[in-house]
């Protein structure tokens, strides 16, 4: 049996990805999406992304603890997971264009005040 998963990015996503741009020079960029696990642990805040190497730049919170940090992640990766019951990793469709901290708060994830300013280079 064939389990069909959500299509993580749509064209308009990309298409705004494109319009933000890098955010580097911000110490608080706009989160443009949000991926999680429907099962378990596991969000990650999309601030930036690549489309020809198709990575992610954000926030990434596996377990909700100090191990939390920016970094890059994959979308094949994220296309790739399989959990219990065939379900793979979401897009939250709900979710609203805001800034990495009221993300944070918004979602009660872990952001110590030391990482305020993401480091991308």
């Amino acid at each position: 049996m064939s389990v069909k998963f959500m299509k993580l990015l749509t064209k308009e996503i990309i298409e705004r990805f494109r319009k933000v741009g890098n955010q580097s020079d911000s110490s608080d960029p706009l989160v443009i999406c949000k991926f999680f696990n429907p099962v378990g642990a596991g969000t990650w805040l999309a601030t930036e992304y690549d489309e020809k190497e198709k990575l992610f730049y954000g926030y990434v919170s596996l377990f909700n603890n100090h191990c939390n940090e920016w970094g890059y992640f994959s979308l094949d990766e994220l296309e790739e997971v399989q959990g219990p019951l065939g379900l793979g990793i979401e897009r939250d469709m709900y979710f609203p264009e805001m800034p990495v901290s009221e993300a944070v708060q918004r979602e009660a994830i872990y952001y110590p005040l030391a990482e305020l300013v993401p480091v991308n280079s």
